[in-house]
Order: structure tokens, then sequence, then C-alpha cells
């Protein structure tokens, strides 16, 4: 059966890329229901993590630029 053979090749997918499937099949099969809302909830959504950087930002980063650092964006 079909769906047999589906499995065994998910199976075989490292884990690190089962997201990237995951998503493929959720969006496709989305697309086969149009009636139905395609748009995730909150509790669907996964949190998110910014950036690739680690680390943490200190409050110097949100005062204001200095005028001679701003001149140049005018």
């Amino acid at each position: 059966m079909l769906i047999e053979k589906i499995i065994q090749e998910l199976q075989a997918i490292p884990e690190d890329k089962l997201t990237e499937i995951y998503d493929l099949i959720h969006y496709f099969r989305l697309g086969l229901n149009p009636e139905k809302s395609a748009t995730v909830t909150d509790n669907e959504a996964e949190p998110r993590r910014p950036g690739l950087l680690t680390g943490e930002l200190s409050d110097a980063f949100f005062e204001p630029l200095p005028e001679e650092e701003l001149q140049p964006w005018e």
C-alpha cells in the first residue's frame, strides 16, 4: 500500500529535516481544502527563536543614536 511506502520513506529522514517535510505536507494538505483557513492559531504556532546569534542586548542598544550616526541616513 502506498501509505506504508510513504511512512517507510519518512522514517529514513534525519530528525533535523522533519520540520521541512511536515511543512510541505501540511501546506499541501491545506491547499486541498480551500474552504479551511490556512492561518495558524496561537496554540498551533511554535514559539519564535529570533536570530542566529547568541547573547543578549544591553539597554544601550535601545538608546537613541547620536546625531552623527543619523546624518548619513537622511
